[in-house]
């Protein structure tokens, strides 16, 4: 597992009963997680303490409990990335801090490539993906069908001093931007997706991942360019394994270029603890010479 460590204005605090106690800057919440099965504490007193907590409805959804008065958005910083947090609906904050890793691994491709790199971020939600490529040099298009996300990343983006760098957002289903790239005979040096696990676009078009991830990456390997640095697959899906995205890579890689293929999850670690948090899942095809 590859574990997100260089976290200064991120860390989880305990985990416990289902939840996570976590710091955002100064900022301290409870939030539910499915792989929290175990009911101990390490730390109980630091509980009380929390900002805000969400609270799951037996109905279905559920909703925030403030202790404390928060701002509406506040910053996080990680490394020379910043990112506006925003307490939403459905427990999130619109950053996911355990995709650094994926981050410090696409910093370091684009860097040593030492060539200009354009990358497609696909289901990019609040760019987190985004500003890590644009720090290193890429130009990125940002495709994503909600409005409110793009704006969102737009936000991260500027916040990061990167308003001025070649970036394109585009609201669309990522399925039929696709399609229209590949007429337009566009090509890209790096792909990444972040695919829900089912979704819909903003015209109701239905993605399920079982179902769609396959013939998307069939459809990208058309816009992927004749010297490639990189695809990456990211995955929140349920009971999916990481060997998985890696099979649908080697399965639909078509390039001439030699690369490496790897999976893998990743995690985040408890402050004063051995233990990690399983976060997520990856699959990587890396350029072997860059």
């Amino acid at each position: 597992m590859k574990i997100a460590n260089n976290w200064n204005d991120y860390e989880i605090i305990d985990m416990g009963s289902g939840e996570k106690l976590e710091r955002w800057k100064n900022v301290t919440l409870i939030r539910p997680d499915p792989q929290i099965i175990w009911k101990e504490k390490s730390f109980p007193d630091k509980w009380k303490k929390a900002d805000a907590k969400y609270l799951r409805s037996a109905s279905g959804g559920g909703g925030w409990k403030y202790n404390n008065s928060l701002p509406k958005s506040w910053h996080v910083k990680y490394k020379n990335l910043t990112f506006n947090i925003k307490l939403m609906g459905f427990k999130h904050t619109g950053l996911f801090p355990e995709q650094a890793v994926n981050w410090d691994w696409m910093i370091n491709k684009i860097k040593n490539s030492k060539r200009e790199i354009r990358v497609l971020n696909l289901f990019a939600y609040t760019g987190g993906a985004t500003v890590a490529c644009l720090s290193a040099g890429a130009s990125v298009c940002h495709v994503d069908s909600s409005k409110g996300m793009v704006e969102w990343a737009k936000e991260n983006v500027v916040a990061s001093g990167l308003g001025d760098k070649k970036v394109r957002y585009l609201i669309d289903d990522v399925t039929k931007f696709v399609k229209r790239e590949i007429r337009r005979e566009n090509k890209y040096d790096a792909i990444i997706m972040d695919p829900p696990s089912y979704g819909r676009g903003k015209n109701g078009e239905v993605w399920r991942f079982e179902d769609n991830i396959s013939d998307l990456v069939k459809l990208c390997m058309q816009v992927f360019s004749d010297n490639p640095l990189f695809f990456l697959i990211n995955s929140y899906t349920t009971g999916m394994s990481s060997q998985v995205l890696e099979n649908i890579l080697r399965i639909n890689m078509n390039t001439k270029v030699e690369g490496k293929f790897s999976n893998g999850e990743i995690g985040l670690p408890m402050l004063k603890s051995k233990l990690v948090l399983p976060c997520g899942i990856y699959g990587r095809w890396e350029n072997y010479v860059d």
